[in-house]
Order: structure tokens, then sequence, then C-alpha cells
């Protein structure tokens, strides 16, 4: 009788990843009018683009309400949760460089990727490693809606899985 391992999804330890690498985060997220709604009036946002159709659609340039951009940074993000710092995350220390060149509109899917663009130990939290990501989100035309760079703060291996 073989004995039975439990395995936890988890993200990567500091060790693991590799710079240059790119992460493909499937599956993607289509925005809903409600999903626009429901996070632009949570965030307090009262921007009409979001909210008032006959405003958006009558009176600005792209005619339909625009999904939220804070919605598409913090879903992009999401979208390589499971896949990059589930679990190993110790902090996220800060987002930079972020645009937002195409906007989003319900009924679009965010497809996510990331890139390891650097990374180093901590020099004042031993056993952790800060690592720079950027991610960039495309909708299902393939056409760029959002990048961000984001440095986390995650675990080193720990000593039991050290080589």
């Amino acid at each position: 009788m073989t004995e039975r391992h439990d395995i936890i999804q988890r993200g990567l330890y500091f060790e693991e990843f590799d710079t240059d690498a790119r992460y493909v985060h499937r599956p993607g997220r289509t925005a809903t009018e409600a999903d626009n709604v429901l996070f632009t009036t949570l965030t307090m946002n009262t921007q009409a683009l979001h909210l008032d159709a006959a405003f958006a659609d009558a009176q600005q340039p792209f005619s339909a309400r625009l999904i939220n951009s804070m919605w598409t940074l913090s879903t992009m993000v999401g979208a390589s949760v499971a896949q990059l710092t589930q679990g190993t995350l110790v902090a996220q220390l800060g987002l930079g460089e972020i645009t937002f060149p195409h906007p989003m509109f319900a009924g679009d899917t965010l497809y996510t990727e990331s890139v390891i663009v650097e990374k180093r130990l901590s020099a004042s939290r031993p056993g952790q490693g800060i690592v720079t990501v950027v991610h960039t989100g495309r909708n299902q035309h393939d056409v760029v809606v959002a990048t961000a760079t984001r440095s986390v703060l995650v675990h080193c291996l720990p000593p039991e899985r050290t080589p």
C-alpha cells in the first residue's frame, strides 16, 4: 500500500522564480456590467464614465461605459496569485508604471501574463526575497489594456525543502 501525500497548491518560493520567465495565467475573466457597477460602488468611485449609461453613451468618446480601470488592475494582479504567490507571499511592496493604453468594456475578456524582471534577497529580512513582476493584461483581441510593475516580498524555500 502506498502512502498518501497531500499536495497543496502554492505559488513560488524566491528560489523558484526565474528572471525573464513568462507566466501565462488562464482562464481569462470576462468583465460584466455587474462587475463594473459593484466594484465602482464598493470603492466609492462616482465617476459617471462607469455608472451613467446616458452620460457615457451620449457625451464621451467611446460611446459606452468603461470598465473601471482599477477593476482591470485588481483582476490582472489577482489572476497571477495562484501561479506565483499563493501561500508564499509575505507582502506586496508596491505597484508602479501602471498604464491603461486601451479601455475595457462589459463583455470584454481579460487575459493576463506576468514576466519576472528582477529578484534579489532581502537585505533586512533573512529567508525572504524581493521579486519584481511586470503584469500585462490583454483583451480577447490581444490588445493590451493594462500593464503594471509589481514588487513582492516572498518566502525563500523552507530549510527542509532546500536542495
